[in-house]
């Protein structure tokens, strides 16, 4: 099992429900908890379905250089890229 942390914004209520019951929300669209791979998976398939327009991003504990992994859904300015074998944030620049 791995610590799992799952940030929403724009989700619809049945996402966030969906989270709630496998993760705790500890602040609005923060949900943590301590699953299975299998689970997190399972999760990120609801994601997927039920995220809709909003934007999600599920980090988690993993044996890598920096101690975690993450996946992204939706549209945001912060976009995951690979540097030498590294998963890094980039910012995208803002649209009016």
């Amino acid at each position: 099992m791995a610590m799992v942390v799952v940030v929403t914004e724009s989700v619809p209520p049945r996402l966030r429900g969906r989270l709630a019951v496998w993760l705790l929300e500890v602040r609005a669209g923060v949900y943590v908890g301590d699953v299975t791979r299998r689970v997190r998976e399972m999760i990120w398939e609801q994601v997927d379905v039920l995220a809709e327009e909003g934007n999600v991003v599920m980090t988690w504990a993993t044996n890598t250089e920096s101690g975690f992994d993450f996946i992204t859904y939706g549209q945001n300015r912060r976009m995951p890229i690979e540097l030498d074998g590294l998963r890094l944030v980039k910012f995208t620049p803002e649209t009016d």
